[in-house]
């Protein structure tokens, strides 16, 4: 939500918003001219800038039908739509060729890999993308701009919405089953993107040979590279592969996405048994690169909902990690029907389950991380909660 405010800001809209706490890129708005509301969002905030003229209520999937701005933005006859159809509006009114990146893991990577290398080679591209980046803010367009790299989510069918001149599928397996009730239906929903879009370049029998540490990146950055070919081959510009591949292996990574916090410490978006395993290869490589000792492991699993479906995948997904511990499950959009699976019984699950200890996030997990860390070890949470947050209060310089 926050990169298409900034996309839609320097578009030339007016754009406002509200949020119960600062989100990441919540300096980035501010810097912008955005106006932000930030606390309780009972209507009032809302109220005075439909008085002022807003016209378009844009919202999260996140949002419960019976929010008090919502249920206010209906009420009052604004237009209330989720950002897919304020997305698909821009790049229409704007003349932008999507290039958009899905895929159930790898689309965050790969899209920001492919904004640095256009970036870096000067392709007039405006861009969203769901992270913080370092080299860059997360949401842009600039007149004159003929490419728009999109990360397309699939949930809540997000995705659905747009015709792609490009499509990039980095990886397709079941998810959401709050949105997909079947994998069948899952791939349906991926058939159907494929089908809307001009051109796709799938995430196998790719260049895989990049001087970056893990083969999923290893594999984003092959599908960057043909994204970027066909870029530039439609611009009519001469380009060289080598080149390519060099600005490629100097990517600098981006936020939540085995993201360095201090010395020995990471944080990833890894939520998903594919997204861990693929977390905990790059993790290993890292740790020889660096001389660790080995890998120890926060986990936070994401929805209830999800472990149900997912509980029988983690067998082996953490093989490798000298220590895992193991946190509640942190709870969103769930199932009331669905027995909330504990800790301990997702431990049972896996197959070195003798390394696992189920814990808390308190200050005797810090304490713990801290004496690994002291004694040599790279640590990593795996999150796509609260946990973060929590790990940059306490280790964050």
């Amino acid at each position: 939500m926050g990169p298409l405010a900034l996309m839609a800001k320097q578009a030339g809209m007016e754009v406002c918003g509200s949020d119960l706490a600062k989100g990441a890129i919540y300096d980035e708005l501010i810097a912008a001219g955005i106006d932000v509301k930030i606390g309780e969002q009972d209507g009032k905030y809302l109220q005075e800038r439909i008085e002022a003229g807003l016209d378009w209520f844009v919202y999260t999937s996140a949002l419960p039908k019976d929010h008090a701005e919502l249920v206010m933005a209906k009420e009052a006859g604004v237009k209330c739509t989720k950002r897919d159809d304020l997305t698909a509006f821009l790049v229409s009114e704007l003349g932008l060729k999507m290039v958009a990146v899905a895929g159930t893991h790898g689309k965050t990577t790969t899209t920001a890999m492919i904004i640095w290398v256009s970036l870096k080679l000067g392709l007039p591209v405006s861009y969203i993308v769901g992270t913080t980046l370092g080299f860059a803010k997360s949401g842009a367009y600039k007149p004159g701009d003929k490419y728009f790299v999109y990360e397309a989510d699939e949930y809540d069918r997000n995705f659905l919405k747009y015709h792609p001149w490009l499509a990039v599928i980095p990886v397709v397996s079941y998810d959401h089953p709050d949105i997909y009730k079947t994998p069948e239906d899952y791939k349906k929903a991926f058939e159907q993107f494929e089908d809307q879009s001009e051109g796709v370049i799938f995430g196998d029998s790719i260049d895989k040979d990049f001087q970056l540490a893990g083969e999923v990146r290893r594999k984003d950055a092959g599908l960057a590279l043909l994204a970027v070919k066909e870029m530039m081959k439609d611009s009519g510009l001469v380009f060289d592969e080598n080149e390519i591949k060099q600005v490629l292996n100097e990517f600098p990574g981006v936020g939540r996405r085995f993201e360095r916090i201090c010395e020995g410490l990471y944080s990833d978006y890894a939520h998903h048994p594919e997204e861990i395993a693929a977390t905990m290869e790059i993790a290993s490589e890292e740790c020889k690169i660096l001389g660790k000792k080995g890998v120890v492991v926060i986990y936070q699993p994401h929805q209830n909902t999800r472990q149900h479906e997912i509980q029988d995948e983690y067998y082996e997904v953490f093989n490798g990690a000298n220590k895992v511990y193991w946190l509640p499950t942190y709870l969103t959009r769930e199932n009331p029907d669905l027995e909330v699976l504990q800790p301990a019984q997702l431990v049972e699950k896996l197959k070195n389950r003798e390394v696992a200890e189920v814990v808390e996030l308190n200050d005797e997990l810090a304490e713990n991380i801290r004496k690994y860390l002291d004694e040599g070890y790279l640590v990593v949470l795996m999150t796509a909660g609260p946990a973060d947050k929590w790990l940059r209060e306490k280790f964050a310089k």
